[in-house]
């Protein structure tokens, strides 16, 4: 080491010691920057930014060199082979080429080591071939000791020179690689100095071809201010390079920012960048996040493993905020090239709306929307379950509800009204259930309650009078007021067949209905074939009008005094292919209670008001009209219509309605009488007394006639309180200025009776029994009429 001190400050010129490491210093920035910049390049670019750097680099390795050797006075004549000193220059380029190149060798982390190493063999063989070029009048001897040691020195410094210099983006690198080959370059070259010992001898002399130091100080000179421009050349690449990196990165962030999705890029599990999306994921600021690991967001190590070891392949796992919340994500990694280096960038994106929206569509899947009850579907899986899972000894009851008159609540008052009667008896019904009981909307106003462990059939009576009771509540209104039937089905005892219990059910539920409604049955073995009758004729009944299995019959109405005819009622008959007639006792509750009889009762008044409108005498056609028809609130202009398509005067054609149906919603029932009234269609009450009969009903509403129900008139012969009522009702259509009409008369006595009490007009079987209208064409078409001999008693007309 002293020798070495000795050889620098004694045996050289150290101002030109000075220049040399001030253009070895430049060299070497030059060499890490444009190495750097050739790293970044592809293709022939590449090639060629490693050419230029590989100039850069052995030229400031040859320079260095010679100047300072230069500043070496041995203080005897000397000079420079000129074609050993060119070949160093050669070598010190060629050398430092090999190195760079394989210091960028991708995919291979030994690489820069390497190629420093051998940056480092081409400043050796630079050095040794210069000073083979190096020509004294005396004789050179080496230590060995001295040049390997320079030789080890420079390969240990360089080795490790460009691994620094390639590392990261800081300055501090590129500082670090550039003064670490600086200083291979100087050690082994002061050290490869102290080697050599110079004999003088006079008898040696210099070539005469030898090149003169003042010729290798211009040759010198010219090397350095090139590296001087190639140093400036890279800072300003790099300079330029790192504004455009700046404004890359800047863009790219831009551009991750604006998306929706969290973006994060990592290298290996540690986070190096993110998007404001992802900190807003997390709760977490940017700089909280750069720097941490993936664990700190995605506590799954399962999932993070399986994230970094497939690219392009979705994972889905939990996100964790600040407050210890998780959110569900998907994330997706890909490779990607960031700052130089390979990196992942991980796509972020929750998933919570995704899954909100999952559970509400798995949600309607089961469940009713109006009501938000279980839905059939998942009612049957229920059923299903509860039944696989029961145990010895114990039952489960099935309940069929079916709401009474449902359908004229929306009639009456519209479905929105309708709407919320369904919400109000779920949210009743489901009050008074059991922790396990469940109800479910099986379909418009049917439901259906699921009860568990049932000890005896006495439970399910409890729980069927508590559903009954908690519908009826003394605060509802016209609109609001339900009641429903329920029918019952144990299992096992009746079934264990989920199907087949859900019918027996059903089958028990119609039991109710027919029976009176608002009630409760349980499931008998006979009720089966009973209820399948009843299905069949309602689904018969509905194809009735298509099949042309309906009809109309006509009775005459007679003025009792006169004995004339003064008009008809339409009566409906339904003859059954294999059953015959049925009664209208039965199919039209059916038609009720189904719907059907809107579009039956259309048929009847179109069918009546046509056959009228061709009889030449005037006479009157009487229909009866449904309280479902009465409450449908386009059947006034349905009557209108009829009337105008037909060309029926309004004043022909009258409505019989029952007491019943007036009292079901008075104010609507009476606003809609008032606007048929107002078309000029007369209006009966039919079956006076057999219902809510109010003397304040024939005040309220605009009445015309008034019919007394023929199970008055059988017994007014025999039973003196049935004769009382019926003279009651005549002097009252008298005081009120009503004719009244009695019906089912069947005899000579009654009809004596009435004639005798001032009864204005009759109808029954003594009269006329209901027949096709062909049978009456004599006292429907007046050219008939004419040649009648005089007003002959109806039978007789009949008869003739």
């Amino acid at each position: 080491m002293f020798r070495i001190y000795n050889c620098i400050a004694y045996a050289h010129d150290l101002r030109l010691v000075g220049l040399a490491a001030l253009v070895r210093v430049l060299a070497s920035f030059a060499a890490i920057h444009l190495l750097r910049h050739a790293r970044k390049s592809h293709g022939r670019m590449r090639g060629l930014w490693l050419a230029v750097s590989a100039i850069s680099t052995g030229f400031g390795i040859w320079a260095t060199h010679f100047i300072a050797m230069l500043a070496f006075t041995p203080a005897i004549p000397s000079g420079y082979n000129i074609v050993l000193t060119i070949l160093s220059l050669v070598a010190a380029i060629l050398l430092t080429g090999a190195g760079l190149a394989v210091s960028l060798t991708q995919n291979w982390r030994h690489g820069p080591w390497i190629g420093g190493a051998i940056v480092a063999g081409g400043i050796a063989a630079m050095h040794y071939t210069g000073m083979a070029a190096f020509e004294v009048a005396g004789i050179v001897l080496w230590d060995p000791v001295l040049v390997a040691a320079s030789i080890v020195l420079g390969a240990a410094i360089g080795a490790v020179a460009l691994p620094v210099g390639l590392h990261g983006n800081n300055e501090k690198w590129k500082i670090g690689g550039a003064v670490l080959l600086t200083l291979a370059i100087c050690s082994h070259h002061f050290t490869a100095m102290a080697a050599v010992s110079i004999i003088p001898d006079p008898t040696m002399e210099i070539s005469p071809s030898a090149l003169p130091a003042g010729w290798l100080a211009v040759g010198v000179a010219i090397a350095s201010f090139g590296i001087i421009a190639l140093a400036l050349a890279g800072v300003v690449l790099d300079i330029r390079d790192h504004r455009r990196s700046e404004r890359e990165v800047d863009r790219m962030r831009d551009l991750a920012n604006a998306s929706v999705e969290g973006l994060l890029v990592c290298d290996g599990e540690v986070i190096v960048s993110v998007n404001t999306s992802f900190a807003r994921l997390t709760g977490l600021s940017s700089a909280n996040l750069v720097g941490a690991r993936l664990e700190s967001c995605f506590p799954d190590q399962v999932a993070r493993t399986e994230l970094l070891s497939r690219s392009n392949q979705t994972v889905e796992t939990e996100l964790r905020h600040l407050d210890g919340s998780t959110t569900p994500v998907e994330l997706i990694l890909r490779p990607i090239v960031f700052a130089g280096r390979p990196h992942q960038v991980v796509a972020v994106r929750d998933l919570q709306a995704r899954k909100n929206a999952e559970q509400h569509i798995y949600f309607l899947a089961h469940h009713d929307a109006l009501t938000s009850l279980p839905n059939r579907s998942h009612f049957n899986a229920r059923i299903d379950q509860e039944i696989a899972a029961l145990s010895p000894g114990r039952s489960l009851a099935v309940l069929c509800l079916d709401l009474d008159r449902f359908k004229e609540i929306n009639d009456l008052f519209g479905h929105s009204a309708g709407d919320q009667v369904l919400q109000t008896v779920a949210s009743r019904i489901t009050a008074v259930l059991g922790e396990r009981q469940m109800i479910a909307r099986l379909g418009g106003d049917e439901f259906a309650i699921l009860m568990p462990d049932v000890a005896n059939p006495a439970a399910a009576s409890r729980l069927a009078e508590t559903i009954l009771e908690a519908l009826h509540t003394s605060d509802d209104t016209p609109d609001t007021h339900v009641s429903t039937s329920i029918g019952i089905a144990l299992c096992p005892e009746d079934a264990t067949d989920r199907q087949v219990l859900l019918t027996y059910a059903d089958t028990a539920l119609y039991r109710a209905k027919t029976e009176g409604r608002n009630t409760y049955r349980f499931f008998e073995a006979r009720m089966g074939a009973e209820v399948r009758e009843r299905r069949m004729l309602e689904h018969d009944l509905r194809h009735a009008i298509a099949r042309d299995e309906l009809r109309l019959v006509y009775q005459p109405q007679q003025e009792i005094q006169s004995g004339k005819v003064i008009g008809f009622e339409a009566l409906l008959r339904w003859k059954h292919p294999t059953r015959g007639e049925i009664s209208p006792a039965v199919f039209i509750p059916i038609a009720e209670e189904t719907g059907a009889i809107l579009q039956i009762g259309d048929w009847v008044l179109k069918t009546a008001c046509r056959e009228a409108a061709t009889w030449t005498q005037p006479l009157k056609i009487a229909v009866n009209v449904s309280a479902v028809q009465l409450h449908n609130a386009k059947f006034v202009q349905e009557l209108h219509q009829i009337l105008l398509e037909f060309g029926l005067p309004a004043r022909r054609l009258e409505i019989e309605i029952t007491e019943t149906a007036l009292v079901r919603d008075f104010n609507r029932t009476l606003g809609m009488l008032r606007q048929i009234k107002a078309l000029g269609i007369r209006i009966a009450m039919d079956d006076f007394g057999t219902g809510y009969s109010s003397l304040s009903t024939l005040r309220a509403f605009p009445f015309d006639r008034i019919k007394i129900d023929g199970s008055f008139i059988k017994s007014v012969n025999s039973n003196g309180q049935a004769a009382t009522i019926v003279r009651a009702v005549l002097g009252l259509g008298r005081g009120l200025g009503l004719p009244v009409l009695a019906e089912g008369v069947e005899t000579d006595a009654e009809l004596q009776f009435l004639h005798d009490e001032l009864c204005d007009e009759v109808q029954g079987y003594l009269l006329g029994r209901p027949a096709a209208i062909g049978s009456f064409r004599n006292l429907t078409h007046e050219d008939l009429v004419s040649d009648a001999s005089g007003d002959l008693p109806l039978r007789a007309a009949q008869s003739a």
